[in-house]
C-alpha cells in the first residue's frame, strides 16, 4: 500500500476516557496488521483532537486522505459534521483527496460477531431453551430512523438464524423502548432466561450505565436468568471489515459519503442549520427527531408482536 495514502479513522469519541484510549489502542493493533499503512484517529466530540485536526494531521504529506466512519450508525455526525469538516479540508489542502468510505454499517460482517456475542451468552447460561430465552440487541438509539432501522435489520437476521421466541429491540436513548419496558414484556411472555447484547464498538459512559441497569433487573426479576454481552470493538471481524473497506470493496461511487445530496443535509446547507433536528412527516402527523412531537411520547400500543 503507498504510504502516500493516509487513513483516519474518525471515531464518535466518549466522556469515558477509557473509550476513547480503546479506540487508540484499536488503531495500534490494526497499524500491527499493516505495518507499512500510515493509519490516523480523530474523533468528532468528546476528545482531544477532533474532526478538523485530524483531517490536518492526516493530510500532512500525503496525496490522499481515505477517512473511514468508525462508528455502528450513520446519524447525524456521519451525515452532517463529517462532510462539512472534509469539504473544509479539501479547500485548506486542494493538492490533497479526500475519500471517505461507509461507516461500519450493520451489514453481515457485523452481525456475525452479534451472533458469537449471542452463542458466547448462551453457553454461559449452560445452553437453555431458545424458546424459553429472550433476546434483547441494545443500542445507542438515534433521532435518525434509518440509524434505527440498521438496527432492526440485524434483528431480524438474528431471528431468522436462531431459535429464540423473542429477539426484541432497546435503546439506551433518544428513542423507545428501552431496555426496561422490553424485558418487562419479555417476562410477560414467559421469558425465563433473557440474553442482553449492547450493540456497542467500544466501553463508555452509556456501557457503565447498561451494566447498572442490568444490576437493577436482576433483583426485580429474581425469577429470570440474565446474560448481559459487552462491547466488541477489538473483534477479529472489526478489523477484517476496515480491511475490505480499504481494499475498496465498499467505497462509494466519487468516494461520497451515503448522504451527500440527502434531503435534510440539502436543507440544512441552504439555510444554515446544523441542529439535526430534522422533522418526519408520517400521514400528515409530524414527530420530531428528539421526541418533542406529538406522538413522540404515544407509546401506548400493547408492543403484542413477538418479534422483530
Amino acid at each position: 500500500m503507498d504510504n502516500s495514502t493516509t487513513f483516519l479513522l474518525a471515531a464518535h469519541g466518549s466522556r469515558h476516557p477509557e473509550g476513547n484510549a480503546e479506540i487508540e489502542n484499536f488503531a495500534a493493533q490494526w497499524r500491527e496488521r499493516h505495518p507499512n499503512w500510515r493509519i490516523e484517529v480523530c474523533f468528532i466530540e468528546h476528545a482531544e483532537v477532533l474532526l478538523a485536526e485530524g483531517l490536518e494531521r492526516a493530510a500532512r504529506g500525503a496525496r490522499q486522505v481515505l477517512v473511514i466512519p468508525f462508528i455502528l450508525n450513520a446519524a447525524g455526525h456521519v451525515k452532517m459534521e463529517l462532510p462539512a469538516a472534509m469539504e473544509t479540508a479539501r479547500a485548506n489542502h486542494p493538492e490533497v483527496s479526500f475519500q471517505c468510505t461507509r461507516h461500519l454499517g450493520m451489514g453481515r460482517e457485523v452481525f456475525a460477531v452479534l451472533q458469537s456475542q449471542l452463542d458466547r451468552l448462551m453457553k454461559s447460561l449452560a445452553m437453555p431453551d431458545p424458546q424459553t430465552t429472550g433476546v434483547v440487541l441494545l443500542g445507542r438509539g438515534s433521532s435518525d430512523a434509518g440509524a434505527n432501522g440498521e438496527l432492526a435489520k440485524v434483528g431480524r437476521w438474528l431471528f431468522e438464524a436462531n431459535d429464540h421466541e423473542l429477539v426484541d429491540l432497546a435503546f439506551t436513548g433518544v428513542t423507545w423502548p428501552r431496555l426496561e419496558t422490553v424485558v418487562q414484556r419479555q417476562a410477560r411472555l414467559g421469558m425465563t432466561q433473557i440474553c442482553i447484547v449492547p450493540v456497542y464498538l467500544f466501553n463508555g459512559v452509556l456501557i457503565e450505565r447498561i451494566k447498572a441497569q442490568v444490576e437493577r433487573l436482576r433483583q426485580h426479576y429474581p425469577q429470570i436468568a440474565f446474560a448481559l454481552g459487552s462491547y466488541f470493538g477489538f473483534d477479529k471481524g472489526i478489523f477484517d471489515l476496515l480491511d475490505a473497506k480499504v481494499a475498496g470493496r465498499e467505497l462509494p461511487s466519487g468516494g461520497l459519503l451515503e448522504c451527500d445530496g440527502c434531503k435534510y443535509r440539502e436543507a440544512a446547507e441552504s439555510e444554515h442549520l446544523h441542529d439535526h433536528s430534522h422533522t418526519i412527516t408520517v400521514s400528515a402527523v409530524p414527530v420530531h427527531a428528539h421526541g418533542q412531537g406529538v406522538d413522540a411520547h404515544d407509546h401506548q400500543h400493547d408492543h403484542q408482536h413477538a418479534h422483530i
